[in-house]
């Protein structure tokens, strides 16, 4: 792989594509390696799957009143996956890959340090992002009544809830995603050096303690003591958030843990998902068909009000619920053996199948989304904001222009990404450093 490349007509060069030649070249010894042949193809799908997941994220997010056909065509109408989970655990796959060979280089100092800057970058774009829609509020006409919702007391609750939603406390609505990976940052450089020192099954139980642990309702003594220090600043105040962190980092280290032990080479993902196994396909696929049933017979309402009792403690997003575990685990596992082991399989659906998604994930536009995730998140935000804004003004609005808007906020996704490519590509390549012979042969 180069350090350079062409897309979009500009020159590729970024320090993410550096850390993953590093991170080929620092692995696991030789004989355990993937072939160098599929990494690239692979870190280029894993590129498109995070640019599809932030396609939709923004067709899901966008408001407009009464709703719009285009947000129908989605998996998430037909089972209980979506697309945070999905882009959450890509994350922390990557952190395993790109930085298990700099932990091993540079120790967990060195690494750490490297993972708490990213953290500080992205605390950046958060509170850049939070100001910026404050700011809106402020300067355009009906933004403010029609974010109300959305931004709680942060218009009319005076500096301390502002100061608490920089602190990552109070979050505004579909600004969550950003705050939930800082913190998983923070706290990932001494996990990943037990995944990379072969102690990553202290780090899977940890993750599923702390999971159970929501579950059983064992953090809510935590949550309570975080919402009785927050009223102490201010009368009523307590946290705001989509996603419970404790529950939803099982995901972030389920992939974390994954992404270690691939790039150490202890996982050849060839052999999991291989045609041979064809069980898993079809186990994934019969819990998809299961969970899809119930979802249809929860929007027809063709349940019971007993069986609703039953069934709704286990449908929770926000504590990403048992139901939410395993459509999430079912569904990955049918994509990555469809892809993977799809192209080799006797059967012709299966074939054709893995041949449309792994085309899907290297299309270039979600590639170049993909590539620069958090930044094209940030961006979204705003412009999921300034929409809603624009249709209480305007709305409701004719749906072929409900539709256009949206295929126009996707297109716009690319704006931050093509900006950080071209910066990149005006950005001068340090020089190597030459060395004198006798240098080099002391070098070794």
């Amino acid at each position: 792989m180069t350090a350079t490349s062409v897309r979009y007509g500009v020159p590729y060069f970024t320090a993410q594509q550096q850390e993953r030649d590093a991170m080929t070249a620092t692995s696991a010894p030789e004989p355990s390696k993937p072939s160098t042949a599929s990494g690239p193809a692979r870190m280029e799908a894993l590129d498109g799957l995070r640019g599809y997941f932030l396609v939709f994220m923004l067709l899901n997010h966008l408001s407009l009143q009464y709703g719009y056909l285009l947000v129908k065509f989605n998996h998430n109408q037909l089972a209980f996956v979506e697309d945070a989970p999905g882009f959450v655990f890509l994350s922390g796959l990557l952190i395993g890959m790109v930085y298990t060979g700099k932990m091993l280089r540079k120790g967990l100092t060195g690494a750490g340090a490297m993972m708490w800057r990213r953290a500080g970058e992205l605390f950046v774009y958060s509170s850049a992002c939070i100001l910026t829609v404050l700011l809106l509020a402020w300067l355009v006409p009906h933004a403010s009544h029609a974010w109300d919702p959305w931004l709680g007391r942060l218009n009319d609750g005076g500096h301390a809830y502002i100061l608490a939603a920089l602190a990552l406390l109070y979050q505004p609505t579909y600004m969550d995603i950003l705050p939930q990976y800082i913190v998983y940052l923070l706290a990932a450089p001494p996990l990943l050096w037990l995944c990379v020192h072969r102690k990553w099954h202290w780090v899977a139980v940890a993750s599923l303690v702390l999971w159970l642990s929501v579950q059983l309702g064992l953090a809510i003594p935590v949550k309570e003591g975080m919402n009785q220090a927050l009223g102490t600043l201010h009368e009523g105040m307590a946290l705001r958030g989509e996603f419970n962190m404790l529950a939803w980092q099982i995901v972030f280290m389920g992939g974390m843990v994954l992404g270690t032990l691939t790039a150490q080479g202890a996982i050849d993902w060839g052999r999991v998902f291989s045609p041979r196994r064809s069980w898993l396909l079809k186990l994934a696929l019969g819990l998809l068909a299961f969970f899809t049933a119930l979802k249809l017979s929860l929007t027809f309402g063709l349940l019971p009000q007993a069986v609703l009792d039953r069934v709704f403690p286990y449908i929770d997003r926000p504590e990403f619920s048992a139901i939410y575990l395993l459509n999430f685990v079912a569904l990955a596992c049918a994509v990555a053996w469809l892809m993977l082991a799809g192209p080799s399989s006797d059967n012709v659906v299966a074939r054709r199948t893995g041949a449309v998604l792994n085309g899907l994930f290297r299309l270039r536009f979600l590639r170049l989304l993909g590539r620069h995730s958090l930044q094209v998140y940030a961006w979204h935000v705003i412009v999921v904001y300034l929409i809603a804004a624009y249709d209480r003004h305007a709305g409701p609005l004719p749906e072929l222009t409900k539709n256009l808007i949206a295929v126009g906020a996707v297109a716009s996704l690319a704006l931050p990404a093509l900006y950080r490519e071209w910066r990149a590509a005006e950005r001068p390549l340090a020089p190597k450093p030459v060395l004198s012979r006798a240098s080099a042969e002391a070098a070794g």
